[in-house]
């Protein structure tokens, strides 16, 4: 069964010889730790995520890898208790501790979130650019443009055109989620988190939420929490691999490339989780 699984990873982990060299970093995490109320929750994570690549946190539930997803836009700010410790740095500027305020921060490092989030009563027109007028533009020509480009880059423009004044609560699960990722795009981001963004779909929606992603990392990096490992071997090009230790936290056990993690990691729990034997 092991091997059976493996044989179908390797098929579908991309060979990325070929891709551009690592050496334009988009975001850089040095010890980062992530606590509530003074209960650790994520630890000593140090990795880079580079640009216009798309990196997977994987690991079993509870090992924190949402948890580490929302400190790098500062999710956790509104947390009781919550303490996000280490340096996590956007171009070389700390998001925490630098001169980075947090609106422009979102602005750069977007969100997605595990269920469609649409705005349900508004517009997929006015859904599509709510960030846009949330931060004062108001020009209509600006605000149709960045709608139809982000709806273009989300895979949606080409079956929401005629109805772009219907409801966002009238498309499917996957048309929505597609909305919720052009809403992030029309802000220009550098990043875009995601957080286990096809759990909630079908098949058909998640393989074109799968497709958007690939393309997705010519124009924006891309980090994504997902359980699912073949999802993790055909769409990122690196995996961080957490696992919850004896003390409860989650601490990241590896970093490397897609391929490596699947194909030859370092630590022997890495390859027992992708092979399904745990988690």
């Amino acid at each position: 069964m092991d091997q059976e699984f493996m044989a179908k990873v390797k098929m579908e982990v991309v060979d990325k010889s070929t891709a551009p060299a690592r050496s334009v970093i988009a975001m850089q995490l040095k010890d980062v730790a992530v606590s509530f109320h003074g209960r650790t929750a994520v630890r000593d994570c140090t990795f880079d995520i580079a640009k216009n690549r798309v990196t997977s946190l994987i690991g079993p539930s509870g090992s924190g890898k949402t948890t580490l997803l929302r400190a790098l836009n500062r999710l956790h700010d509104l947390t009781p208790g919550a303490k996000v410790a280490g340096q996590i740095l956007l171009d070389g500027v700390d998001i925490y501790r630098g001169d980075l305020t947090v609106t422009e921060l979102r602005t750069r490092v977007g969100m997605v979130f595990q269920r469609p989030n649409p705005f349900p009563t508004m517009s997929i027109y006015d859904n599509a650019i709510s960030g846009l007028r949330f931060n004062g533009v108001k020009k209509k020509s600006i605000l149709d443009e960045a709608a139809e480009s982000s709806l273009r880059s989300a895979a949606l423009w080409d079956s929401v055109e005629s109805r772009l004044k219907v409801a966002a609560s009238n498309l499917s699960g996957g048309e929505q989620q597609r909305l919720c990722i052009a809403r992030a795009l029309a802000m220009d981001p550098e990043v875009i988190l995601m957080d286990e963004p096809t759990s909630a779909l079908d098949p058909i929606a998640t393989l074109r939420i799968e497709e958007l992603m690939t393309s997705l990392k010519q124009r924006v990096t891309v980090v994504i929490v997902t359980h699912n490992m073949q999802q993790a071997a055909r769409i990122s090009d690196d995996c961080a691999f957490l696992l919850m230790g004896e003390d409860r936290a989650g601490e990241l056990i590896e970093f490397d490339t897609t391929e490596k993690i699947f194909n030859n990691p370092i630590d022997p729990r890495t390859l027992d989780y992708t092979l399904g034997r745990f988690g």
